[in-house]
């Protein structure tokens, strides 16, 4: 009987996934700031309400500063894992790009870095972009690519129009059609006016969707109001299943003053939400399909 509701059920009333996922610029996040109590459950709080969350500005070339934050996250009934890139960046001055997620129903399909090696305009990238390639246990989407970049801030124009490349390089490479590009754009006020980003492929693409208008304010200042942070999607079955998509402004969602906010970082993280069917009735399968091979047989049906 217990069977039988449950195939129902699943036929009835699928199960639900309210799948969010996130960009913070984490704003030199290392050993120091791991090592501050208050500055790390602030992230904790962050990062475990996004089942995908791309950090930032991560510098943690021994891996030790990631495996601190994985450790805070991880509790009995709920584990993250975490994949980063090589330290990227010119001269002295490096960062990583981390992607933290949900193990229990996502994982590491792929990834790459982007060889930033075009003849015609090499090295066009400080950070040069490490794609991920997701599988979800969803019937919704089960194969999902993001495309993360920080940007240099003066640079910004030159970097978001190679980006363009980027996502084309990510289609041809792996045929996917659902596609987000994320992170820091620096895609406002002094570093990238809305003329010039009109004006970029990303942005000239129908197919590509801007999810953070240039009217959002992704700074912790309040004497500052600039779109820097942004989420692009590609793909027509992704855009449809997007729900919303935002900021979150921790400092007042977790009540601390701008000083104490300032400490975790200048950014608020954005992020958007995708309403998926979760794929718990597979396990159920074997078992379905004897118990109706056997109801048909008992009833001579078949």
């Amino acid at each position: 009987m217990s069977v039988w509701f449950l195939l129902l059920l699943c036929t009835v009333w699928p199960p639900a996934w309210s799948f969010r996922i996130c960009a913070f610029n984490a704003q030199h996040f290392g050993d120091k700031k791991v090592a501050s109590d208050d500055i790390l459950d602030v992230v904790v709080k962050i990062v475990r309400r996004c089942d995908i969350c791309l950090l930032q500005e991560v510098h943690d070339p021994k891996g030790v500063v990631v495996s601190k934050l994985v450790a805070a996250l991880n509790r009995p009934d709920d584990a993250f894992l975490a994949v980063s890139s090589p330290s990227l960046g010119r001269k002295s001055y490096t960062e990583q790009y981390v992607f933290i997620y949900r193990s229990f129903r996502i994982r590491v399909r792929d990834q790459y870095k982007y060889e930033d090696d075009d003849p015609s305009a090499p090295d066009v990238f400080a950070r040069e972009p490490y794609v991920i390639r997701f599988a979800l246990e969803s019937s919704a989407m089960q194969d999902l690519v993001i495309i993360p970049q920080h940007t240099e801030p003066e640079k910004a124009s030159t970097e978001l129009e190679a980006l363009y490349d980027v996502f084309m390089d990510v289609r041809r490479r792996w045929n996917c059609k659902n596609i987000i590009l994320m992170g820091d754009f620096n895609a406002g006020c002094k570093y990238l006016s809305k003329k010039k980003t009109k004006s970029l492929r990303l942005h000239t693409d129908p197919e590509i969707r801007w999810l953070i208008s240039d009217s959002t304010d992704t700074t912790v200042k309040e004497s500052t109001s600039c779109p820097y942070d942004r989420i692009l999607v590609y793909g027509q079955k992704l855009t449809n299943l997007v729900e919303s998509a935002g900021i979150y402004n921790f400092t007042k969602e977790l009540d601390l003053s701008e000083a104490e906010a300032l400490k975790v970082s200048d950014h608020y993280p954005v992020e958007m939400e995708l309403d998926l069917i979760l794929d718990g009735c597979r396990t159920l399968l074997p078992s379905l399909t004897l118990l109706i091979l056997s109801f048909l047989a008992t009833y001579h049906l078949v």
